[in-house]
Protein backbone atom coordinates (compact mmCIF):
# COMPACT_ATOMS: atom_id res chain seq x y z
CA UNK A 1 0.00 0.00 0.00
CA UNK A 2 1.48 3.79 -0.63
CA UNK A 3 -0.36 6.71 -0.61
CA UNK A 4 0.50 10.33 -1.49
CA UNK A 5 2.53 12.13 1.40
CA UNK A 6 1.35 14.25 3.60
CA UNK A 7 2.11 17.57 4.84
CA UNK A 8 6.10 17.52 3.66
CA UNK A 9 8.57 20.58 4.07
CA UNK A 10 12.36 20.81 3.03
CA UNK A 11 15.02 23.45 3.95
CA UNK A 12 17.47 24.98 1.60
CA UNK A 13 20.46 26.74 3.23
CA UNK A 14 22.50 29.32 1.01
CA UNK A 15 25.88 28.04 1.84
CA UNK A 16 27.14 30.63 -0.95
CA UNK A 17 25.97 33.63 1.02
CA UNK A 18 28.41 32.66 3.71
CA UNK A 19 31.55 32.30 1.60
CA UNK A 20 31.17 35.32 -1.18
CA UNK A 21 32.91 38.37 -2.05
CA UNK A 22 32.41 40.83 1.27
CA UNK A 23 30.53 43.70 0.09
CA UNK A 24 31.98 47.33 -0.06
CA UNK A 25 30.67 49.88 2.57
CA UNK A 26 28.36 51.48 0.42
CA UNK A 27 26.59 48.90 -0.55
CA UNK A 28 26.30 48.08 2.91
CA UNK A 29 24.54 50.82 3.74
CA UNK A 30 22.26 50.95 0.44
CA UNK A 31 21.14 47.50 2.14
CA UNK A 32 20.17 49.25 5.23
CA UNK A 33 18.40 51.82 3.99
CA UNK A 34 16.19 49.34 1.76
CA UNK A 35 15.63 47.25 4.82
CA UNK A 36 12.85 44.85 4.28
CA UNK A 37 9.50 45.27 6.28
CA UNK A 38 9.48 44.04 9.97
CA UNK A 39 7.70 41.14 10.74
CA UNK A 40 5.17 42.71 12.48
CA UNK A 41 4.91 45.25 9.54
CA UNK A 42 4.58 42.09 7.24
CA UNK A 43 1.45 40.62 9.39
CA UNK A 44 -0.20 44.01 9.18
CA UNK A 45 0.08 44.45 5.62
CA UNK A 46 -1.31 41.37 4.14
CA UNK A 47 -4.25 41.69 2.11
CA UNK A 48 -7.99 40.79 2.92
CA UNK A 49 -9.37 37.73 2.32
CA UNK A 50 -12.87 38.31 0.59
CA UNK A 51 -15.10 35.71 0.68
CA UNK A 52 -18.30 35.60 -1.03
CA UNK A 53 -20.92 32.62 -1.16
CA UNK A 54 -23.24 32.85 -4.22
CA UNK A 55 -26.90 31.55 -3.97
CA UNK A 56 -26.08 27.95 -4.86
CA UNK A 57 -23.42 27.72 -1.93
CA UNK A 58 -20.34 27.93 -3.92
CA UNK A 59 -17.66 29.97 -1.70
CA UNK A 60 -15.59 32.15 -3.62
CA UNK A 61 -12.28 33.78 -1.72
CA UNK A 62 -9.51 36.26 -2.82
CA UNK A 63 -6.52 37.59 -2.45
CA UNK A 64 -5.59 40.36 -4.25
CA UNK A 65 -1.88 41.83 -4.77
CA UNK A 66 -0.06 43.37 -7.29
CA UNK A 67 1.44 39.96 -8.59
CA UNK A 68 1.65 39.39 -12.34
CA UNK A 69 0.39 35.87 -12.34
CA UNK A 70 -2.47 34.28 -10.44
CA UNK A 71 -3.43 30.89 -9.11
CA UNK A 72 -7.02 29.97 -8.89
CA UNK A 73 -8.25 26.74 -7.83
CA UNK A 74 -11.08 24.28 -6.58
CA UNK A 75 -10.96 23.01 -3.14
CA UNK A 76 -13.60 20.08 -3.21
CA UNK A 77 -14.75 18.71 0.25
CA UNK A 78 -14.32 15.03 -1.47
CA UNK A 79 -11.90 12.35 -0.92
CA UNK A 80 -11.19 8.80 0.01
CA UNK A 81 -12.65 8.77 3.41
CA UNK A 82 -16.06 10.12 1.56
CA UNK A 83 -15.63 5.98 0.16
CA UNK A 84 -16.66 2.51 0.93
CA UNK A 85 -14.88 -0.43 0.57
CA UNK A 86 -16.02 -0.87 -3.21
CA UNK A 87 -15.59 2.24 -4.45
CA UNK A 88 -11.92 2.94 -2.72
CA UNK A 89 -9.94 4.63 -5.12
CA UNK A 90 -12.94 6.12 -7.15
CA UNK A 91 -11.39 9.68 -6.57
CA UNK A 92 -8.03 9.03 -6.95
CA UNK A 93 -9.44 7.82 -10.47
CA UNK A 94 -11.63 11.40 -11.40
CA UNK A 95 -8.49 13.19 -10.70
CA UNK A 96 -6.82 11.48 -13.16
CA UNK A 97 -9.40 11.71 -15.42
CA UNK A 98 -10.19 15.57 -14.65
CA UNK A 99 -6.96 15.69 -17.13
CA UNK A 100 -7.94 13.65 -19.85
CA UNK A 101 -10.62 16.05 -21.29
CA UNK A 102 -14.17 17.24 -21.62
CA UNK A 103 -17.34 17.19 -23.29
CA UNK A 104 -16.71 20.67 -24.75
CA UNK A 105 -12.79 20.12 -24.98
CA UNK A 106 -12.28 15.80 -25.99
CA UNK A 107 -9.19 14.23 -26.13
CA UNK A 108 -6.32 16.19 -25.63
CA UNK A 109 -7.96 20.07 -26.86
CA UNK A 110 -7.78 20.98 -23.05
CA UNK A 111 -4.51 20.37 -22.07
CA UNK A 112 -3.75 22.22 -25.13
CA UNK A 113 -6.05 25.40 -24.33
CA UNK A 114 -4.27 25.76 -21.01
CA UNK A 115 -0.74 25.09 -22.64
CA UNK A 116 -2.13 27.91 -24.87
CA UNK A 117 -2.26 30.16 -22.53
CA UNK A 118 1.55 29.28 -20.75
CA UNK A 119 -0.45 27.82 -17.14
CA UNK A 120 0.52 25.24 -15.41
CA UNK A 121 -2.39 23.46 -14.40
CA UNK A 122 -2.56 20.52 -11.42
CA UNK A 123 -4.59 18.95 -8.54
CA UNK A 124 -4.50 15.78 -5.82
CA UNK A 125 -6.87 14.06 -4.39
CA UNK A 126 -5.86 13.18 -0.45
CA UNK A 127 -8.22 11.86 2.33
CA UNK A 128 -10.90 14.63 2.72
CA UNK A 129 -10.30 16.54 -0.31
CA UNK A 130 -10.11 17.01 -3.83
CA UNK A 131 -7.68 19.80 -5.61
CA UNK A 132 -7.26 21.56 -9.19
CA UNK A 133 -5.35 24.67 -9.24
CA UNK A 134 -4.03 26.40 -12.24
CA UNK A 135 -1.64 29.26 -12.40
CA UNK A 136 -1.22 31.99 -15.08
CA UNK A 137 -1.44 35.28 -16.37
CA UNK A 138 -3.38 37.37 -14.13
CA UNK A 139 -5.15 39.08 -17.34
CA UNK A 140 -6.51 35.25 -17.65
CA UNK A 141 -7.99 34.80 -14.55
CA UNK A 142 -11.33 34.21 -16.18
CA UNK A 143 -10.52 31.88 -19.12
CA UNK A 144 -9.21 29.56 -16.41
CA UNK A 145 -12.07 29.98 -13.98
CA UNK A 146 -13.88 28.91 -17.26
CA UNK A 147 -12.06 26.23 -17.59
CA UNK A 148 -11.99 24.89 -14.30
CA UNK A 149 -15.55 24.60 -14.40
CA UNK A 150 -15.57 22.63 -17.85
CA UNK A 151 -13.34 20.46 -15.97
CA UNK A 152 -15.46 19.62 -12.99
CA UNK A 153 -19.21 19.51 -14.82
CA UNK A 154 -18.42 18.45 -17.81
CA UNK A 155 -15.54 15.57 -17.75
CA UNK A 156 -15.54 13.24 -20.53
CA UNK A 157 -14.81 9.94 -18.92
CA UNK A 158 -14.55 8.37 -22.09
CA UNK A 159 -14.36 4.40 -22.21
CA UNK A 160 -10.65 4.62 -24.28
CA UNK A 161 -9.39 6.85 -21.44
CA UNK A 162 -10.61 5.18 -18.45
CA UNK A 163 -9.30 1.78 -19.66
CA UNK A 164 -5.80 4.03 -20.60
CA UNK A 165 -5.54 5.63 -17.57
CA UNK A 166 -6.08 2.54 -15.23
CA UNK A 167 -2.99 0.96 -16.92
CA UNK A 168 -1.48 4.40 -15.81
CA UNK A 169 -2.66 4.14 -12.51
CA UNK A 170 -2.03 0.68 -12.00
CA UNK A 171 1.58 1.32 -12.94
CA UNK A 172 1.44 4.08 -10.37
CA UNK A 173 0.45 1.74 -7.18
CA UNK A 174 3.18 -0.07 -8.40
CA UNK A 175 5.93 2.21 -8.33
CA UNK A 176 4.18 3.52 -4.90
CA UNK A 177 4.86 0.59 -3.33
CA UNK A 178 9.26 1.29 -3.65
CA UNK A 179 8.27 4.80 -1.54
CA UNK A 180 8.46 2.54 2.17
CA UNK A 181 7.86 6.53 3.48
CA UNK A 182 4.55 6.98 2.02
CA UNK A 183 3.94 2.52 2.43
CA UNK A 184 4.85 2.77 6.32
CA UNK A 185 1.96 6.17 6.57
CA UNK A 186 -0.11 4.07 5.06
CA UNK A 187 0.34 1.05 7.04
CA UNK A 188 0.23 3.57 10.13
CA UNK A 189 -3.41 5.09 9.20
CA UNK A 190 -4.23 1.32 8.56
CA UNK A 191 -3.54 -0.04 12.07
CA UNK A 192 -4.71 3.37 14.12
CA UNK A 193 -8.27 3.51 12.00
CA UNK A 194 -9.14 -0.15 11.64
CA UNK A 195 -12.38 -0.94 10.01
CA UNK A 196 -13.01 2.82 9.01
CA UNK A 197 -12.70 4.88 6.09
CA UNK A 198 -9.36 6.37 6.87
CA UNK A 199 -7.83 3.34 7.01
CA UNK A 200 -8.17 3.12 3.35
CA UNK A 201 -5.15 4.58 1.18
CA UNK A 202 -5.80 7.47 -1.00
CA UNK A 203 -5.55 6.01 -4.64
CA UNK A 204 -7.59 2.50 -3.43
CA UNK A 205 -6.32 -1.06 -4.12
CA UNK A 206 -5.13 -2.97 -7.28
CA UNK A 207 -8.45 -5.05 -6.95
CA UNK A 208 -10.56 -1.81 -7.08
CA UNK A 209 -8.56 -0.04 -9.86
CA UNK A 210 -9.22 -3.15 -12.22
CA UNK A 211 -13.16 -3.23 -11.49
CA UNK A 212 -14.01 0.28 -11.07
CA UNK A 213 -16.25 1.51 -14.11
CA UNK A 214 -17.64 4.47 -15.77
CA UNK A 215 -20.50 4.31 -13.95
CA UNK A 216 -18.45 4.48 -10.86
CA UNK A 217 -16.83 7.53 -11.41
CA UNK A 218 -20.03 9.31 -12.86
CA UNK A 219 -21.54 8.40 -9.57
CA UNK A 220 -18.57 9.79 -7.32
CA UNK A 221 -18.66 13.23 -9.21
CA UNK A 222 -22.44 13.70 -9.41
CA UNK A 223 -22.25 12.80 -5.46
CA UNK A 224 -19.78 14.65 -3.95
CA UNK A 225 -18.84 17.34 -6.82
CA UNK A 226 -21.55 19.75 -5.41
CA UNK A 227 -21.31 23.68 -5.04
CA UNK A 228 -21.77 23.68 -1.33
CA UNK A 229 -19.02 21.45 -1.00
CA UNK A 230 -16.78 23.76 -3.09
CA UNK A 231 -14.51 26.96 -2.65
CA UNK A 232 -13.20 28.42 -5.50
CA UNK A 233 -9.95 30.54 -4.37
CA UNK A 234 -7.66 32.76 -5.73
CA UNK A 235 -4.18 34.70 -5.30
CA UNK A 236 -2.29 37.01 -7.16
CA UNK A 237 -3.25 40.11 -9.87
CA UNK A 238 -7.12 39.44 -9.84
CA UNK A 239 -10.01 41.68 -8.23
CA UNK A 240 -12.12 40.12 -6.15
CA UNK A 241 -15.37 41.77 -8.27
CA UNK A 242 -14.17 40.02 -11.57
CA UNK A 243 -13.84 36.37 -9.83
CA UNK A 244 -16.93 36.63 -8.50
CA UNK A 245 -18.62 37.63 -12.31
CA UNK A 246 -16.84 34.29 -13.89
CA UNK A 247 -17.70 32.60 -11.15
CA UNK A 248 -21.83 33.42 -11.38
CA UNK A 249 -21.04 33.24 -15.03
CA UNK A 250 -19.60 29.85 -15.09
CA UNK A 251 -20.48 27.51 -12.33
CA UNK A 252 -24.21 27.69 -12.63
CA UNK A 253 -24.36 24.04 -14.50
CA UNK A 254 -26.49 21.33 -13.26
CA UNK A 255 -23.78 20.15 -10.50
CA UNK A 256 -24.16 23.54 -9.00
CA UNK A 257 -27.99 24.26 -8.53
CA UNK A 258 -27.77 21.49 -6.06
CA UNK A 259 -30.24 22.36 -3.06
CA UNK A 260 -29.75 19.50 -0.97
CA UNK A 261 -27.62 18.40 1.89
CA UNK A 262 -24.18 19.64 0.95
CA UNK A 263 -21.92 17.51 3.43
CA UNK A 264 -22.53 13.71 4.04
CA UNK A 265 -22.75 12.48 7.56
CA UNK A 266 -19.02 11.02 7.98
CA UNK A 267 -18.82 8.04 10.56
CA UNK A 268 -16.57 8.40 13.63
CA UNK A 269 -12.93 7.22 12.25
CA UNK A 270 -11.88 5.78 16.12
CA UNK A 271 -8.39 5.26 16.92
CA UNK A 272 -6.98 2.20 17.92
CA UNK A 273 -3.50 1.60 19.78
CA UNK A 274 -1.61 -1.08 17.80
CA UNK A 275 0.45 -1.77 15.28
CA UNK A 276 1.12 -3.35 11.77
CA UNK A 277 4.74 -5.02 11.06
CA UNK A 278 6.31 -5.89 7.82
CA UNK A 279 9.19 -7.26 7.72
CA UNK A 280 11.82 -7.62 4.86
CA UNK A 281 15.41 -8.17 5.64
CA UNK A 282 16.35 -7.78 2.24
CA UNK A 283 15.89 -4.16 2.35
CA UNK A 284 18.96 -1.74 3.77
CA UNK A 285 17.01 0.52 6.16
CA UNK A 286 13.92 0.21 8.18
CA UNK A 287 11.57 2.66 8.31
CA UNK A 288 9.22 3.17 11.75
CA UNK A 289 6.40 5.32 12.85
CA UNK A 290 4.84 6.17 16.00
CA UNK A 291 1.61 8.02 16.68
CA UNK A 292 -1.20 8.81 19.13
CA UNK A 293 -4.20 10.31 18.63
CA UNK A 294 -4.51 13.94 17.91
CA UNK A 295 -7.13 17.05 17.19
CA UNK A 296 -9.05 17.60 14.16
CA UNK A 297 -8.05 20.76 12.38
CA UNK A 298 -10.34 23.32 14.09
CA UNK A 299 -8.84 21.93 17.80
CA UNK A 300 -6.99 24.99 19.41
CA UNK A 301 -4.54 22.23 20.54
CA UNK A 302 -3.23 21.73 17.30
CA UNK A 303 -0.89 25.39 17.83
CA UNK A 304 0.76 23.85 21.09
CA UNK A 305 1.04 20.56 19.25
CA UNK A 306 2.75 21.84 16.24
CA UNK A 307 5.26 24.27 19.06
CA UNK A 308 6.21 20.88 20.20
CA UNK A 309 7.23 19.07 17.53
CA UNK A 310 9.05 22.06 16.56
CA UNK A 311 10.66 21.56 20.14
CA UNK A 312 11.52 17.84 18.98
CA UNK A 313 13.16 19.63 15.68
CA UNK A 314 13.83 17.14 12.40
CA UNK A 315 17.37 15.58 11.04
CA UNK A 316 18.86 13.88 8.32
CA UNK A 317 22.52 12.97 7.54
CA UNK A 318 22.58 15.72 5.06
CA UNK A 319 22.03 18.58 7.03
CA UNK A 320 24.90 20.40 8.98
CA UNK A 321 25.24 21.56 12.40
CA UNK A 322 26.22 18.05 13.83
CA UNK A 323 26.22 17.70 17.32
CA UNK A 324 25.58 21.43 17.74
CA UNK A 325 22.08 21.50 16.51
CA UNK A 326 19.09 22.79 18.92
CA UNK A 327 16.94 19.82 18.30
CA UNK A 328 18.44 17.53 21.67
CA UNK A 329 17.28 14.59 19.66
CA UNK A 330 19.02 15.68 16.10
CA UNK A 331 21.94 16.09 18.43
CA UNK A 332 21.40 12.48 19.92
CA UNK A 333 21.23 11.08 16.36
CA UNK A 334 24.33 12.58 15.37
CA UNK A 335 26.18 11.73 18.37
CA UNK A 336 25.06 7.95 18.30
CA UNK A 337 24.07 7.76 15.05
CA UNK A 338 20.93 6.35 15.53
CA UNK A 339 19.34 6.95 12.38
CA UNK A 340 19.47 8.51 8.92
CA UNK A 341 17.05 10.98 9.13
CA UNK A 342 13.95 11.49 11.79
CA UNK A 343 10.75 13.76 11.01
CA UNK A 344 7.62 14.70 13.62
CA UNK A 345 4.52 14.89 12.19
CA UNK A 346 0.74 16.51 13.11
CA UNK A 347 -1.70 15.25 10.32
CA UNK A 348 -4.89 16.54 11.26
CA UNK A 349 -8.45 15.44 9.93
CA UNK A 350 -11.89 16.64 10.93
CA UNK A 351 -12.06 15.04 14.19
CA UNK A 352 -9.43 13.43 14.55
CA UNK A 353 -5.41 13.42 13.72
CA UNK A 354 -2.16 11.69 13.86
CA UNK A 355 0.87 13.24 16.10
CA UNK A 356 4.19 11.44 16.18
CA UNK A 357 7.05 10.82 14.40
CA UNK A 358 8.65 9.09 11.76
CA UNK A 359 12.38 7.70 11.32
CA UNK A 360 14.57 5.71 9.37
CA UNK A 361 17.59 3.66 10.51
CA UNK A 362 19.87 0.99 10.43
CA UNK A 363 18.12 -2.64 11.61
CA UNK A 364 20.84 -2.72 14.80
CA UNK A 365 19.80 1.02 15.81
CA UNK A 366 16.13 0.43 16.04
CA UNK A 367 15.74 0.21 19.90
CA UNK A 368 18.04 2.68 20.89
CA UNK A 369 16.71 5.44 18.59
CA UNK A 370 13.06 5.15 19.31
CA UNK A 371 14.09 4.82 23.35
CA UNK A 372 15.62 8.30 22.59
CA UNK A 373 12.80 9.80 20.90
CA UNK A 374 9.87 8.31 23.13
CA UNK A 375 12.20 9.56 25.52
CA UNK A 376 11.99 13.13 24.33
CA UNK A 377 8.33 12.85 24.12
CA UNK A 378 8.18 12.22 27.93
CA UNK A 379 10.32 15.28 28.30
CA UNK A 380 7.99 17.54 26.69
CA UNK A 381 5.20 16.20 28.97
CA UNK A 382 7.23 16.82 32.03
CA UNK A 383 9.68 19.46 31.65
CA UNK A 384 9.58 21.60 28.59
CA UNK A 385 11.78 24.72 29.23
CA UNK A 386 10.58 28.09 27.91
CA UNK A 387 14.07 28.90 25.93
CA UNK A 388 12.79 26.09 24.02
CA UNK A 389 9.36 27.24 23.94
CA UNK A 390 10.88 30.71 22.62
CA UNK A 391 12.84 28.75 20.16
CA UNK A 392 10.27 26.45 18.64
CA UNK A 393 7.67 29.63 18.25
CA UNK A 394 10.33 31.66 15.95
CA UNK A 395 10.52 28.73 13.60
CA UNK A 396 6.48 28.41 13.54
CA UNK A 397 6.77 32.31 12.57
CA UNK A 398 9.30 31.62 10.33
CA UNK A 399 7.63 28.84 8.83
CA UNK A 400 4.15 31.39 8.66
CA UNK A 401 5.57 33.64 6.92
CA UNK A 402 7.02 31.49 4.58
CA UNK A 403 3.92 30.47 3.00
CA UNK A 404 3.26 34.20 1.28
CA UNK A 405 6.03 33.32 -1.15
CA UNK A 406 4.19 32.77 -4.43
CA UNK A 407 0.52 32.81 -5.13
CA UNK A 408 0.09 28.93 -5.13
CA UNK A 409 0.70 28.77 -1.42
CA UNK A 410 -1.50 31.94 -0.61
CA UNK A 411 -4.31 30.37 -3.03
CA UNK A 412 -3.81 27.36 -1.00
CA UNK A 413 -4.13 28.57 2.43
CA UNK A 414 -7.41 30.03 1.31
CA UNK A 415 -8.96 27.11 -0.19
CA UNK A 416 -8.32 24.70 2.94
CA UNK A 417 -8.73 26.87 5.79
CA UNK A 418 -12.52 27.61 4.31
CA UNK A 419 -12.56 23.45 3.69
CA UNK A 420 -10.91 22.83 7.61
CA UNK A 421 -12.06 26.45 9.59
CA UNK A 422 -14.88 27.94 7.94
CA UNK A 423 -13.40 31.12 7.29
CA UNK A 424 -9.63 31.93 6.35
CA UNK A 425 -8.08 32.54 9.67
CA UNK A 426 -5.55 35.73 9.16
CA UNK A 427 -1.95 35.39 9.79
CA UNK A 428 -2.68 37.87 12.88
CA UNK A 429 -4.22 35.62 15.00
CA UNK A 430 -2.35 32.60 14.36
CA UNK A 431 0.80 35.12 15.83
CA UNK A 432 -1.35 35.74 18.96
CA UNK A 433 -1.76 32.31 19.09
CA UNK A 434 1.56 31.06 18.85
CA UNK A 435 2.59 33.83 21.17
CA UNK A 436 0.52 32.96 23.96
CA UNK A 437 2.03 28.89 24.28
CA UNK A 438 4.09 29.03 27.06
CA UNK A 439 6.18 25.67 28.80
CA UNK A 440 3.55 24.83 30.73
CA UNK A 441 0.80 25.06 27.74
CA UNK A 442 3.40 22.63 26.01
CA UNK A 443 3.65 20.47 28.87
CA UNK A 444 -0.18 20.19 29.55
CA UNK A 445 -1.29 19.84 26.18
CA UNK A 446 1.45 16.94 25.18
CA UNK A 447 0.57 14.78 28.49
CA UNK A 448 -2.98 15.32 27.38
CA UNK A 449 -2.39 13.82 23.94
CA UNK A 450 1.26 12.00 24.73
CA UNK A 451 1.56 10.74 28.56
CA UNK A 452 0.58 7.00 29.02
CA UNK A 453 -1.83 6.92 25.84
CA UNK A 454 -1.56 3.54 23.30
CA UNK A 455 0.05 4.30 20.48
CA UNK A 456 0.12 3.11 17.09
CA UNK A 457 3.33 1.69 15.23
CA UNK A 458 3.85 0.55 11.73
CA UNK A 459 7.20 -0.51 10.77
CA UNK A 460 8.82 -1.30 7.16
CA UNK A 461 11.82 -3.25 6.60
CA UNK A 462 14.60 -5.19 8.11
CA UNK A 463 12.88 -4.53 11.69
CA UNK A 464 13.45 -7.79 13.74
CA UNK A 465 15.07 -5.36 16.43
CA UNK A 466 11.94 -3.40 16.99
CA UNK A 467 10.66 -4.48 20.67
CA UNK A 468 7.37 -5.84 21.44
CA UNK A 469 4.45 -3.40 21.54
CA UNK A 470 4.20 -3.89 25.07
CA UNK A 471 7.58 -2.40 25.53
CA UNK A 472 6.76 0.53 23.22
CA UNK A 473 3.46 1.38 25.59
CA UNK A 474 5.27 1.00 28.31
CA UNK A 475 7.90 3.83 26.97
CA UNK A 476 4.45 6.13 27.00
CA UNK A 477 4.98 7.15 30.34
CA UNK A 478 7.56 7.40 33.26
CA UNK A 479 7.56 6.11 37.02
CA UNK A 480 7.70 9.06 39.46
CA UNK A 481 8.33 9.01 43.29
Amino acid sequence: MAARSVCRAGRAAGWGLLWGPRPSAGLLTLTRKRGAATYAQTLQNIPETQVTTLENGLRVASEESNQPTCTVGLWIEAGSRYEDAKTSGAGFFVEHMAFKGTKKRPGLAFEKEVESLGAHLNGYTSREQTVFYIKALSKDMPKVVELLSDLVQNCALEDSQIEKERGVILQELKEMDSNLTDVTFDYLHATAYQGTALARTVEGTTENIKRLTRADLASYIDTHFKAPRMVLAAAGGISHRELVDAAKQHFTGAPFTYKGDSVPALARCRFTGSEIRARDDALPLAHIALAVEGPGWADPDNVVLNVANAIIGRYDRTFGGGKNQSSRLAALAVEHNLCHSFEPFNTSYSDTGLFGFHFVSDPLSIDDMMFCAQREWMRLCTSTTESEVTRAKNYLRNAMVAQLDGTTRVCENIGSHLLHYGRCIPLEEWEARISAVDARMVRDVCSKYIYDKCPAVAAVGPIEQLLDYNRIRSAMYWVRL
